[in-house]
């Protein structure tokens, strides 16, 4: 079992809609057709160094809060990012945002501190805007899938 990969999911998901968006990431990185990648959620507060050190693949969740991340993500960088930062070089990472507005500034804010982690994006990030569409719930299905795929084939 030792070609098991550990796609973690550091997601906040504060509302109902919020934790929709997180279940169906999950379910689509638990698809079927995954063999060897074990997805685990962790809230933002409660993700520790050790989470991320154990993860070959990260994938971030957050509302976009005054234009930036959630305050409980930004308290997850703050905790991890010296501990993880010379292991965790080239870790691929996504990024999904729920966002009333655009989703630029936190956006932005991610990319600055992963660059800094110097975690390698293994997509353009996830920016679910406006009012919630049920499409949302399809898009961060693929996002989950596609992570745990291409942890599963080798891609990255």
């Amino acid at each position: 079992m030792s070609d098991t990969k550990r796609l973690l999911i550091v997601a906040h998901a504060p509302s109902p809609n919020t934790q929709r968006m997180l279940e169906a990431v999950q379910q689509g990185a638990a698809h079927d057709d995954i063999e060897h990648v074990i997805a685990r959620h962790v809230p933002p507060l409660e993700a520790t160094p050790d989470d991320v050190l154990g993860a070959d693949g990260i994938l971030l969740g957050t509302t976009e809060n005054l234009g930036y991340m959630s305050g409980a993500l930004k308290d997850f960088f703050d905790r991890i990012y010296y501990p993880c930062l010379e292991a965790t070089q080239g870790r691929p990472y996504a990024l999904y945002v729920r966002a009333g507005n655009d989703g630029t500034g936190t956006c932005r804010a991610v990319e600055t501190i992963v660059t800094g982690l110097r975690w390698k994006a293994v997509q353009d990030p996830l920016v679910c805007r406006g009012n919630f569409q049920e499409a949302f719930l399809d898009q961060c299905r693929e996002l989950g899938l596609y992570m745990a795929a291409g942890l599963d084939g080798d891609i990255f």
